[in-house]
């Protein structure tokens, strides 16, 4: 009698544990989508009140694209995931327990944020507890990826730390192009009074482009196959990489001002300059970042050539 291959059993497996994966599909939208008690007036869900998140004041209108990225890495992951299911451990039972006592702790606080945090935690001990660490090890970033789509308090202070690094950033930026200019606070006067004098506000310190670029960074390493700590070095490097390639957009503004039209720079190349310049030069330095840890160039270099192919060569050419 043949024995089942990995694949027959895999299926057998998932079609078995399909109605609990259902079952807590169902209890999870229920409690995220229907259950109130958070927000303005504790009248919102879970979800919707991270979704009423999402906005100018805080900074974090890239909200939306994280869970369309967590969807889309498991999509991708599906193939792998099929064949990696198995019997599930007791362990991941836990983890889904203790996320449930995260919302819990946050309908009794009124803490929106507990409870969304508590989401991935919920998912990925699922996982775990239906089929087995394998595919708990795949899940594991795509799911509490989407932490990175939870406003926190201290966002808004990083926000004045940026602002004023990047007027100090912009100044030697305008410096190395001939622009004579003078930074106070969180403004940048022109000294040839050129140009009005411009304030480097919330927007323009790039704290929106800061994390959208961690999020390009993070999808980055976990696609890339590198070790895990140059997975980490990579995701840190962008957090300098956005600083300096929202320098260089804002010096293109005081540039384009000083020697073109000053209107024209604080206008339309103002609401450009972060497609044209920033993302281009981040994801380019990310890249490089990327090439020095894992040889990403490598098939632009010479090979190089061994003594004993040296030598032969030579011979030839003397030939």
């Amino acid at each position: 009698m043949e024995r089942p291959s990995e694949t027959q059993i895999s299926k057998a497996l998932l079609s078995s544990t399909l109605p609990g994966a259902i079952a807590v599909g169902a209890v999870v939208a229920f409690f995220y989508l229907f259950v109130t008690g958070f927000g303005p007036d504790h009248v919102m869900s879970p979800l919707a009140w991270l979704k009423s998140t999402w906005n100018h004041e805080t900074d974090f209108e890239h909200g939306f694209l994280v869970p369309l990225i967590s969807i889309g890495l498991i999509i991708w992951q599906w193939p792998r995931l099929k064949q990696a299911a198995h019997q599930g451990s007791w362990l991941g039972l836990a983890v889904a327990i203790v996320g449930a006592g995260f919302f819990v702790l946050a309908h009794r606080t009124g803490q929106a944020r507990l409870a969304v945090g508590g989401l991935p935690m919920i998912l990925w001990g699922s996982a775990w507890f239906l089929w087995g660490w394998q595919v708990a090890k795949l899940t594991f970033f795509p799911l509490f990826v989407f932490w990175l789509a939870i406003p926190v308090p201290q966002f808004q202070q990083a926000t004045s730390i940026l602002q004023v690094l990047s007027t100090k950033l912009a100044a030697i930026g305008c410096g190395w192009f001939g622009v004579a200019v003078e930074s106070r606070g969180a403004y940048i006067y022109s000294l040839n009074d050129s140009w009005d004098p411009l304030e480097i506000n919330e927007y323009c310190g790039g704290i929106r482009s800061l994390m959208a670029l961690v999020l390009i960074a993070s999808v980055w390493a976990y696609i890339a196959k590198m070790s895990l700590w140059k997975k980490a070095v990579l995701c840190v490097s962008a957090v300098p990489l956005a600083i300096i390639g929202n320098m260089f957009r804002l010096t293109s503004i005081f540039v384009i001002g000083e020697y073109g039209d000053p209107k024209f720079a604080a206008g339309t190349w103002h609401d450009w300059s972060g497609l044209i310049i920033f993302y281009p030069i981040s994801l380019a330095l990310l890249l490089f970042v990327h090439s020095l840890l894992e040889g990403g160039f490598k098939s632009l270099k010479r090979p190089r050539m061994t003594r004993r192919e040296v030598g032969t060569a030579q011979l030839e050419a003397k030939g």
